[in-house]
Formats: C-alpha cells, sequence, structure tokens
C-alpha cells in the first residue's frame, strides 16, 4: 500500500542508500552485526539509520517484544530486546531493535531488515569501515 506520510507530506525526504562498505554493530565491544549489504536510512529529522538483512545479524541476542509504532512514512515497526552477555537476571535493552516486515510500498528495500538504536543505548556502536 501506499505511504500516507508521503502523499500528505511529500517534501518529506526519506532516502535510503545501499553502503558499499561493511557495516557492524557492536554490543558492549562484541559484534551482533556484519554485513555488506546495509542499506543507510536518511530522514528528515532522524539521525540516519542502519538496516541489516537479518542473514547479517546474530539473532539469538534478539527476543520480539509485543511492542510496534507506527511510521506514517515506512509502515508499522515491530520491535526486539537486545540480550546482554553477563547482564545477569536476563538482562537485556528493550525494544533496541526494530524492523518494518510489511513497509509501505516506497520502502520495501526495509522489508525484515534490522535497525539498532544506537543512539538510545550506550553500548551499541554502528560502525562504517
Amino acid at each position: 500500500s501506499k505511504s500516507p506520510g508521503h502523499q500528505k507530506w511529500p517534501e518529506h525526504k526519506v532516502v535510503e542508500t545501499q553502503v558499499d562498505k561493511r557495516v557492524t554493530v557492536e554490543l558492549d565491544g562484541k559484534v551482533i552485526a556484519d554485513s555488506l549489504h546495509a542499506i543507510r536510512v536518511d530522514e528528515d529529522g532522524s539521525p540516519a539509520r542502519y538496516y541489516f538483512p537479518r542473514g547479517d545479524v546474530t539473532m539469538d541476542k534478539l527476543q520480539r517484544t509485543a511492542s510496534t509504532s507506527q511510521c506514517p512514512f515506512k509502515g508499522t515497526a515491530h520491535y526486539f530486546s537486545l540480550a546482554m552477555d553477563g547482564g545477569g537476571n536476563g538482562g537485556k535493552l528493550d525494544d533496541a531493535v526494530w524492523t518494518y516486515e510489511e513497509p509501505f510500498d516506497e520502502h520495501q528495500t526495509l522489508k525484515d531488515m534490522l535497525a539498532f538504536y544506537d543512539d538510545k543505548y550506550r553500548n551499541i556502536h554502528v560502525r562504517v569501515t
């Protein structure tokens, strides 16, 4: 389906760019995502985000949550908590990762890709090398 956000605010930019370098995500110094196929998303009013194919992410670190949010441009985001090593009592970062499983037509390249809140949690670091 078409994005209601793009229809209502056509000047709002959401630009997806295939990254031609390696992009990694580290949690407390351990690599949990490593990709040569990441997509950078630059959206007006938001920091740059990197989206990763699920096959390039250590999925056993992710725990699906019931949380969702609605983006008028991309669609419904579904969230995962991120398990931390040595956190004790199942230490985790709540809703630290999100995905668009049924994005609007304009953003089908993000379907099932995963992005990380590196600005929300200090121990998540995204690196482009």
